[in-house]
């Protein structure tokens, strides 16, 4: 596998992975006590979760735990360097609700929804939506930055591919506030032109953005080989099948509410029915499920 492709890997699992994770735990010793689903999440990384579980993955942990019978506890962990070894290699938890499917490290679910990178621009603007857009090398144009070098995400290496690199505005995962979220405000006011973000992000704050946003699905131009899209799944420790089996059931029979919380908090989508083959990266820095903000971008 690639450097860039371990870098986007990585991100994934942290920006993305910026996403929340789970355990879910039966008192052997105790076997009439309620089942618990114990939820490894960062504070604060919306749209992912928060403290006052006011994100998607706070949602759809809910909904696992109420399908399982379980109740359903927290255990607050920041994102940063080390969090796999940190949260499920330490035992503080079983389960990460989203990583890329295929994601090396874990035993992962069957994917539950797949998103891509986005171009997001002002709704009245004359929209950019392809890398073949001749006014790319004069524009502003906003990007996530990943991992410890500041790698471009993949969107940001097409750009640089097709000549728009000196105007190309980068931002890093750590700041005030998410990157995408900073990326959308700055799009706001006019400080850039157009932006290519992480989709579930992308999609979350230009729904709560003051001015109208469009948003485009970015596809991958013929002359990139880094990957655009990403199916993410649930991931468990490599020798948990039969949680990993208790979640595939949940993920099968609740797609439905599943996807309805996606579409509340405006997380893009592209078609499941070859989820499966999405690239299976290996986590950015700090990763989790796509990139991001705290978590990378993919």
């Amino acid at each position: 596998m690639s450097s860039r492709c371990l870098d986007v890997a990585a991100a994934l699992l942290a920006l993305a992975l910026a996403c929340g994770a789970v355990a879910v735990r039966a008192d052997e010793a105790r076997p009439h006590e309620a089942r618990t689903l114990r939820v490894c999440a960062d504070p604060d990384n919306l749209p992912y979760s928060n403290r006052a579980e006011a994100g998607f993955e706070n949602r759809i942990a809910r909904l696992v735990a109420d399908e399982l019978k379980a109740s359903l506890t927290y255990a607050w962990q920041p994102l940063g360097r080390g969090f796999v070894r940190k949260t499920l290699g330490s035992q503080l938890c079983d389960v990460f609700i989203g990583v890329p499917a295929g994601f090396e490290r874990v035993l992962t679910t069957r994917p539950y929804y797949r998103s891509g990178y986005v171009f997001v621009n002002r709704a009245e603007a004359d929209a950019v939506v392809s890398f073949d857009d001749p006014r790319l090398p004069q524009l502003r144009i906003g990007v996530q930055l990943i991992g410890n070098d500041l790698a471009a995400t993949p969107p940001g290496y097409a750009l640089a591919r097709h000549g728009a690199i000196d105007r190309v505005v980068g931002y890093t995962i750590m700041g005030d506030g998410p990157a995408a979220e900073r990326i959308v405000h700055d799009l706001e006011n006019g400080a850039l032109d157009a932006a290519l973000v992480w989709g579930p992000q992308a999609g979350y704050f230009a729904k709560h953005s003051a001015r109208p946003l469009r948003i485009t699905p970015a596809a991958a131009p013929p002359d990139t080989d880094m990957p655009f899209e990403f199916a993410i799944a649930m991931g468990v420790a490599k020798t948990d099948r039969a949680l990993r089996d208790d979640l595939d059931a949940v993920i099968a029979k609740r797609a439905s509410d599943i996807a309805a919380i996606l579409d509340d908090y405006g997380v893009p989508r592209a078609s499941t029915a070859d989820a499966g083959r999405a690239a299976t990266p290996t986590p950015l820095t700090a990763s989790r499920s796509a990139p991001d903000s705290r978590r990378a971008s993919p």
